[in-house]
C-alpha cells in the first residue's frame, strides 16, 4: 500500500468515525444526556456542544465564531498542501501518520462549523438578544431550515472519562474539602486525534521528522586491469 493511500485511508476512517459518532448522538439524543459506555462509570457519552474553541473556550461574539471558522478552514487547506508535500518528499511513516491524524481532526471539527447550523434544526447558537450562546430542548433534527447558517454551526462533543473522582485533603490551603475530577474534558473524535498526533510528534519528534533515506544506484566495478596489451578474444 502506498503512502497516500494509507494517509488518505486513514484521514477518511478518522472522518467517518468522527461524523458518524456526532450525527448519532445529535439525532438521538438530548444535549446534557449522559450514557454509561457498557454500564463504566469512567467511560460516558456526555452530549455538549462547543460553540468556540477547545473544552469549551469561546471566542468572542457572532463575528468572532465566523472568524474561527475562517481561521479553521485556511488551516485545513493549507494542511491539505502539506501533506501533499510531506508524500512528495517521502517522510517517515510515522511523521506521515501523525501529520493526517492532525489534518483528520481539524477537518472533522470544521465540517462541524461550516455546515451544523444549516442542517441541524436545533443547536447551540448566539443570541443577539442575550449577547451569549444558548441552548435549546428536545433531540435535533435534520431540516431544510437550519438553526444557523453557514459558518455558524456549533462543534459537537460527546466523549467523557471521568477515571478518578474524589475530594482533596481538608488540610490543603484553599483548595481543601473541594471536589476533583480526573478526567474532566468532554471532547470528540476529531480532538482526540489531535491530540495524539501532537503529543506523539513532540514526544518522537526526532524520530519521526524524518525523510527516507535514499539508497544510491549501484554502479559496476571491476578490478581487472585494462591495457594496451589485453588480449580480447
Amino acid at each position: 500500500m502506498s503512502r497516500k493511500t494509507t494517509v488518505i485511508g486513514l484521514i477518511l476512517l478518522i472522518l467517518l468515525a468522527d461524523q458518524g459518532l456526532k450525527f448519532w448522538i445529535k439525532l438521538n439524543h438530548p444535549t446534557g444526556e449522559v450514557l454509561r459506555v457498557f454500564g463504566w462509570n469512567w467511560f460516558r457519552l456526555h452530549f455538549i456542544e462547543n460553540p468556540g474553541m477547545a473544552w469549551g473556550w469561546k471566542f468572542g461574539n457572532e463575528m468572532g465564531k465566523v472568524i474561527l471558522t475562517l481561521f479553521r478552514l485556511c488551516a485545513v487547506l493549507i494542511g491539505t498542501w502539506y501533506i501533499g508535500k510531506f508524500i512528495r518528499e517521502k517522510y517517515s511513516m510515522g511523521f506521515l501518520i501523525c501529520a493526517a491524524l492532525i489534518y483528520a481532526g481539524a477537518a472533522g471539527n470544521l465540517i462541524d462549523s461550516l455546515f451544523y447550523g444549516m442542517i441541524f434544526d436545533k443547536g447551540l447558537h448566539y443570541s443577539t438578544i442575550l449577547h451569549d450562546y444558548i441552548g435549546y430542548t428536545g433531540v435535533a433534527q435534520l431540516g431544510e431550515k437550519g438553526y444557523g447558517a453557514f459558518l455558524h454551526g456549533s462543534v459537537v462533543d460527546m466523549l467523557y472519562f471521568p477515571i478518578v473522582q474524589g475530594n482533596f485533603p481538608s488540610w490543603l490551603p484553599i483548595i481543601g474539602g473541594d471536589s476533583f475530577e480526573f478526567f474532566s474534558p468532554i471532547f470528540n473524535i476529531a480532538d482526540a486525534s489531535i491530540s495524539v498526533g501532537v503529543i506523539t510528534l513532540f514526544l518522537f519528534q526526532q524520530k519521526l521528522v524524518k525523510k527516507e533515506e535514499t539508497t544510491p544506484p549501484v554502479t559496476g566495478t571491476t578490478n581487472t586491469h585494462v591495457s594496451d596489451q589485453t588480449q580480447i578474444f
